[in-house]
């Protein structure tokens, strides 16, 4: 009868001790899923070791956080726990100094083991936290680059009597490294470019910004489009390896509005269309390499005509490079859509060639940047 009554007991006792171990699991649980920040936790596991289980000490491995007082590595005698993530993969170790010539009951190494389980998730969660905060703040700068170089866009088209001109830029990511610009000159002329950095996202960006500056000091020096084209060139290559990879491919235009005249160079760029007033089409092509490729490059600068009812369109490769599947849009679809266009003001036909792109692609994501230039010499009597 004693036998039985005891071994009860036993039972009983033994029932309390689990309830009571699942009860401070459950609680040091909470404790280490109340950390968010990686420290944090890590440090509330190695609290719970040292003050709730009264070891000597206890660390993780990865990052090396200590509490208490630990033996010299290889830590002989600890007890060693794997903290893994929700695949297995390895994430830190703890390990456990144990009290001297006490060795460690079943009930603590269940307690550790299934606190270093708690303890993994944690830490999981914890890394994921700081790399949604380094996202956040990534993100912030590059909504304030886009801003930026949104703002060093031309905020305002030029008003040239009896022309019309405008332009357009989308970036595939948050900030790209396409690049449009006019430069108004005190004789009444004015300077533009549509150039491309070799890449995209943020390195082309920067190179596109560093482009900018150099080209709107050359230009409001009034210099000839060959002479400017090639100081651009050496400049940019001289700037290094890194600037000499991310290339720049550029067409220049200069228009005297007095003469209706304008000058061409294309530095490695895709043709330009200049449409005349009879439809004919001439591809003002490349006469030299892109901008930064090589350290010396000459080029040559074409002169047109610009007669009543002539345009032109500029462009980066991002527009013929629109997808619908396997079929990839083109220049010549580009042309076409360009010269079937009859609006007669260049923001309307820049619109049009949006949309026509959107149509073809159904709408998919966009894949790279996509910039163009527009110009138009206005007939005379025809409103804009």
């Amino acid at each position: 009868m004693s036998t039985a009554f005891d071994s009860n007991t036993d039972e009983v006792l033994d029932l309390q001790q689990q309830v009571a171990r699942l009860q401070a699991l459950l609680e040091t649980s909470r404790q280490v899923h109340a950390a968010v920040h990686l420290e944090d936790v890590l440090h509330q596991v190695l609290r719970i070791v040292v003050l709730e289980l009264e070891m000597p000490g206890a660390l993780f491995t990865e990052p090396r956080l200590s509490y208490g007082a630990m033996p010299l590595e290889p830590w002989e005698g600890c007890l060693r726990f794997p903290l893994c993530d929700k695949e297995g993969r390895p994430l830190t170790e703890l390990v456990v100094a144990c009290k001297p010539d006490i060795p460690c009951s079943i009930y603590e190494q269940d307690f550790l083991e299934g606190l270093a389980l708690q303890a993994g998730v944690a830490v999981e969660n914890a890394r994921f936290h700081e790399r949604n905060l380094e996202w956040v703040r990534v993100q912030r700068d590059l909504d304030a680059a886009r801003q930026i170089q949104r703002s060093l866009l031309p905020q305002a088209m030029p008003q040239i009597p009896g022309y019309s001109v405008a332009i357009r830029s989308s970036a595939c990511y948050e900030v790209g490294g396409d690049y449009v610009d006019i430069v108004s000159l005190p004789d009444g002329s004015h300077i533009m470019t549509v150039a491309d950095v070799a890449g995209k996202g943020l390195a082309s960006a920067i190179v596109g910004m560093a482009f900018r500056s150099a080209f709107r000091v050359m230009a409001q020096a009034d210099m000839p489009l060959e002479e400017l084209a090639e100081r651009l060139n050496r400049q940019h290559f001289d700037e290094g390896a890194e600037a000499q990879r991310r290339y720049v491919t550029a067409i220049f235009l200069k228009l005297d509005p007095a003469q209706n005249i304008l000058e061409a160079v294309n530095a490695g760029h895709n043709p330009g269309f200049l449409v005349g007033t009879d439809g004919s089409v001439k591809e003002i092509c490349a006469t030299g390499t892109p901008i930064g490729l090589v350290p010396v490059m000459s080029y040559t600068a074409e002169t047109h005509p610009f007669q009543e009812g002539s345009k032109l369109l500029f462009y980066t490769d991002g527009l013929t490079e629109v997808f619908r599947d396997e079929d990839e849009f083109g220049s010549e679809r580009l042309l076409n859509a360009f010269l079937s266009c009859n609006l007669g003001e260049c923001g309307a036909i820049l619109n049009s060639l949006w949309l026509q792109l959107d149509k073809f692609s159904n709408g998919a994501p966009q894949q790279d940047d996509m910039t163009a230039l527009a110009l138009m010499r206005i007939r005379s009597g025809r409103e804009t």
